[in-house]
């Protein structure tokens, strides 16, 4: 299974993007989506997610501001920012778990990473 995100770039403070990221291969079941962000020298930290169901969760700092969203059909999963901040600056991957027929108790398959920087 691939991961293709897209969507990263240099906005200034108060500004929106939205980033995608599209899943490819030999799928058989999607379990949940999620986005991550890593800034230098600090953890990986999940920013949101959505399962099947439509059920999201959001770190507490980004909340009111991104939405996640996704698109099955499409095996893509999507995260609106809206009102960025310079504090928004940092490496953005998305994780899908995936079920496939070689790893039926399924995986996390990662993203290549997008950068996305905020200027003040």
């Amino acid at each position: 299974v691939q991961l293709q995100a897209s969507g990263g770039g240099l906005v200034q403070a108060g500004e929106s993007l939205r980033l995608a990221c599209a899943a490819s291969g030999s799928i058989s079941s999607i379990k949940f989506m999620a986005w991550y962000r890593q800034a230098p020298g600090k953890e990986r930290d999940l920013v949101a997610a959505i399962n099947r169901s439509g059920v999201t969760n959001y770190l507490d700092s980004v909340k009111g501001r991104f939405t996640i969203s996704a698109e099955n059909a499409k095996n893509t999963v999507y995260l609106q920012m809206n009102d960025l901040k310079p504090e928004d600056t940092a490496t953005y991957y998305c994780n899908i778990f995936v079920t496939t027929t070689n790893r039926p108790a399924g995986y996390g398959a990662w993203g290549q990473g997008t950068q996305l920087t905020v200027s003040s």
